[in-house]
C-alpha cells in the first residue's frame, strides 16, 4: 500500500503527518517503509532520526560542455535544447549544466560530435531504519536522496532512484511540495494522496492547485487540515463544493510547533496527540484501500490566438537591473508574505516578479491588475502517427525519460508492435522527433502555462505567471517572466525588481537566483529550517550571489536561531534581520493585506528595519 503525504507548498506540515503517522504505523505492529522523495530538501530524517548503513552515489551519464577543437559553432546544438542549458555567443558556446536535464538532443544534433560527456553525480541515496522508543522491535524502512548542488533538472530521476525502494506493506512517500514535474513523479502510481494544507488564503490557493494535479494524475485526494484554526468557512466550503474528504485535523498549537523546531516526534513528546495521530493513521490506510471516484476537472479556458512564448537565458555582460531575490531552502518560511512588505514599503520605485510559478501566492496580496499576458511554451507535444511509425523503435531506445510506451511484439505480450508516448513521462524535449527515420512524430509547440504583466495595487510593474498543472520546464518559465521584469525596470528611473523567487533548490530557484544582485534567504529556527537554510546558501555560493538572511519566528526557539546565526557565519551570509512569532501574519493574510500595512508592532517594525538593510544595499 503506497500512500503520498503531499501539499501546493512546502511549509504546511507535510513531513510534521509524514513522520507521525509513520510513527503511529510502526507502533501498531505494521510494517512500514518511509520514502523521502523531497530531494531538494528532504527532512523526514530529522525526526525518524534513521540509522543510515549505507549511502549510494547517484550518477549519470551527461552533456557537460563542447569540444571547442571540434567545434564549428553551427548553433544546432543550442536551438534544439529545450531547457536553455546551451547558447551561442559570438563566437563561443555556453553551456550551463545546472538547466541541462540530459535529454540527449544536443548530442543528436550536433554533425561534428562536439559534445563532451562524462559521467555525472546528480545525488546520493542514503539506507537505513529508523528504530525508536515508539517501535523498538518494529523499526521503520528508510531511504531518502539528496540532490546534488546545481543539479536542478535531475529532481524526477532522483525520485524514481528513492521510489524503487518502496516496500511490501505501507510505504508513505513524503512527496515534494508543489505541482510540477517532481511532485508528479512522486505521486503518479500511489493508492491514496494525502494533500496537507491550512486555513489560509495561501493554503486554499495551493490546495486548489493540488487537487487538480491529483485528479489530473487519476487520484482523488484526501485532505489534512494543519493548524485548524478556522477564522473562515472558506477551505470547508471548497472541500465541500469539490466533494473532498477532510481526512482529519491538526490544531493550531504552539506547542506542537515547538516540538517540531526541535526535531522531535510530537507523538513522542506530546502523548495528548497520540491518538489524534493513531485515528488519522487508521482512516487514512481504510481509504487507500478502497476505490474512489475522481472528482471532475474544470473545462480547459480558452487559449488566445497569440503564438506561446519561451525564453533564453540572459548572456554574461549584459545590461541587468539590480535584482533581489527572496528564497528560502523550502516553502513555508514566510518569503511571500516578506516580499509583500516590501514591495508596499518600495511603492513604485520597484519593479516586483512573483517567480515561484508552481503555486504563485504574491497576487493574493498585491492585488495585480492585468494590462498585457500572453501563453508560455517550454517544450513540444509529441504524437506518434501509427500510419508512418516504421517500429523500428528508435524513439523507445533514445528516450532518457521513459515516456515511450511499447506493446505487444514477443516482449510486449504478442501482437502488432505499437509504439505511443505517454504525456505525463513526456517532458517535451523532442529527441523523439529528431530521431525518427520516417518523420512518425508529430510535433507542436506544447502550452505549458501562461505569463502576465500586471499594475499592483502600489502601482508597481508585476510579472507572474501560472504554470500549467502537472507540466515541465517551470525553470524556463521563471526565466520568462524574470526578464520580463527587467526589461520594465531598466526603462524606469529605479531599476530595481522585487523577486518572490521559488522555494528549494531545483531548476525554478536556480533560474530565480542565476545573475542576482543580492539573496535573501528566509529561514525559521527549527531542525528542518537549518538543514534547507545550508542547502539554499551552498546553492547561492555555488553560483556567487551574495546573500544575507533574515530569520522568521526567530523566538519559536533560541537553540536553532543561535545555529542559524553561525551557519550563516561560515557561508559569508550577513545577518539581516528577525522577526518574532506573532500570528498577526496570519490575520494579515486573511485580511489580503502585507504585515506592515495590517498593524503597527513589533513584526512590523522588524520588516520595516529589514528593509531598510536591503534598501541601502540595493542604492
Amino acid at each position: 500500500m503506497k500512500i503520498a503525504i503531499a501539499s501546493g507548498k512546502g511549509g504546511t506540515g507535510k513531513t510534521l503527518a509524514a513522520t507521525n503517522l509513520a510513527a503511529v504505523l510502526a507502533r501498531s505492529g505494521r510494517s512500514v517503509t518511509y520514502l523521502d522523495c523531497d530531494v531538494e530538501a528532504p527532512n523526514g530524517h530529522l525526526f525518524l532520526k534513521p540509522e543510515i548503513d549505507h549511502r549510494e552515489e547517484i550518477t549519470l551519464y551527461s552533456p557537460v560542455g563542447v569540444d571547442k577543437d571540434r567545434c564549428i559553432l553551427c548553433g544546432k546544438c543550442a536551438e534544439a535544447c529545450g531547457y536553455n542549458a546551451i547558447a551561442l555567443a559570438g563566437e563561443e558556446v555556453i553551456f550551463f549544466p545546472e538547466l541541462c536535464h540530459v535529454c540527449g538532443a544536443c548530442l543528436i544534433v550536433c554533425p561534428e560530435d562536439a559534445i563532451v560527456q562524462e559521467n555525472k553525480k546528480i545525488g546520493e541515496l542514503r539506507h537505513g531504519t529508523s528504530c525508536r522508543d515508539f517501535a523498538p522491535d518494529n523499526p521503520i524502512d528508510f531511504h531518502y536522496a539528496l540532490l546534488k548542488t546545481g543539479e536542478g533538472g535531475m529532481s524526477p530521476r532522483l525520485i524514481q532512484r528513492v521510489k524503487i525502494h518502496a516496500g511490501d506493506g505501507i510505504t508513505i512517500y513524503d512527496a515534494p511540495p508543489g505541482t510540477a514535474c517532481p511532485a508528479v513523479e512522486t505521486i503518479r502510481d500511489v493508492d491514496l494522496v494525502v494533500l496537507v494544507t491550512d486555513p489560509t488564503p495561501f493554503g486554499i490557493n495551493d490546495l486548489q492547485l493540488a487537487v487538480l494535479m491529483t485528479r489530473q494524475l487519476g487520484r482523488e485526494p484526501v485532505v489534512l487540515v494543519n493548524r485548524a484554526d478556522y477564522l473562515d468557512n472558506h477551505l470547508k466550503e471548497y472541500c465541500e463544493k469539490e466533494k473532498l474528504k477532510i481526512i482529519g485535523e491538526i490544531p493550531d498549537d504552539r506547542a506542537i510547533a515547538e516540538v517540531y523546531s526541535g526535531g522531535d516526534l510530537v507523538v513522542e513528546k506530546l502523548p495528548a496527540y497520540r491518538d489524534l495521530f493513531e485515528k488519522l493513521a487508521g482512516d487514512i490506510v481504510e481509504e487507500a484501500g478502497q476505490e474512489r471516484e475522481v472528482g471532475p476537472l474544470p473545462a480547459e479556458a480558452p487559449r488566445s490566438g497569440a503564438a506561446p512564448e519561451n525564453s533564453r537565458p540572459p548572456l554574461p555582460g549584459g545590461p541587468r537591473p539590480k535584482e533581489l531575490v527572496v528564497i528560502s531552502g523550502k516553502g513555508g518560511t514566510g518569503k511571500t508574505s516578506l516580499t509583500a512588505s516590501f514591495a508596499d514599503l518600495s511603492g513604485k520605485e520597484a519593479a516586483v516578479s512573483d517567480c515561484d510559478v508552481d503555486a504563485a501566492d504574491l497576487h493574493l496580496l498585491l492585488k495585480p491588475e492585468v494590462e498585457e499576458s500572453g501563453l508560455f511554451s517550454g517544450g513540444v507535444v509529441a504524437e506518434i502517427d501509427p500510419a508512418k511509425c516504421t517500429r523500428c523503435g528508435l524513439c523507445y531506445r533514445e528516450c532518457r525519460f521513459n515516456a515511450i510506451l511499447f506493446s505487444g511484439g514477443p516482449e510486449g505480450g504478442g501482437g502488432e508492435v505499437t509504439y505511443a508516448i505517454d504525456p505525463l513521462a513526456c517532458e517535451g524535449c523532442g529527441v523523439c522527433a529528431l530521431v525518427c527515420p520516417a518523420d512518425a512524430v508529430r510535433t507542436e509547440p506544447a502550452i505549458n502555462g501562461e505569463w502576465f504583466v500586471s499594475r499592483t495595487r502600489f502601482g508597481q510593474t508585476m510579472t507572474h505567471a501560472k504554470l500549467g498543472i502537472a507540466e515541465e520546464n517551470s525553470g524556463r518559465l521563471v526565466t520568462l517572466i524574470r526578464e520580463k521584469a527587467a526589461d520594465r525596470a531598466m526603462t524606469s528611473s529605479a531599476p530595481e525588481v522585487i523577486i518572490d523567487g521559488s522555494p528549494g533548490t531545483g531548476c525554478p530557484v536556480i533560474a530565480s537566483l542565476t545573475g542576482a544582485f543580492f539573496a535573501l534567504v528566509v529561514t525559521e529556527p527549527t531542525v528542518s529550517g537549518v538543514h534547507d537554510l545550508e542547502r539554499i546558501l551552498d546553492l547561492a555560493r555555488h553560483f556567487s550571489i551574495p546573500s544575507g538572511v533574515a530569520i522568521n519566528k526567530a523566538d519559536l526557539n533560541a537553540e536553532m536561531a543561535g545555529k542559524i546565526k553561525s551557519l550563516a557565519g561560515e557561508y559569508g551570509a550577513e545577518m539581516i534581520g528577525e522577526i518574532p512569532y506573532d500570528t498577526v501574519v496570519t490575520r494579515a493574510q486573511m485580511a489580503g493585506l502585507s504585515v506592515t500595512e495590517f498593524a503597527e508592532g513589533p513584526v512590523a517594525e522588524a520588516v520595516k528595519n529589514i528593509w531598510t538593510v536591503l534598501k541601502n544595499k540595493l542604492s
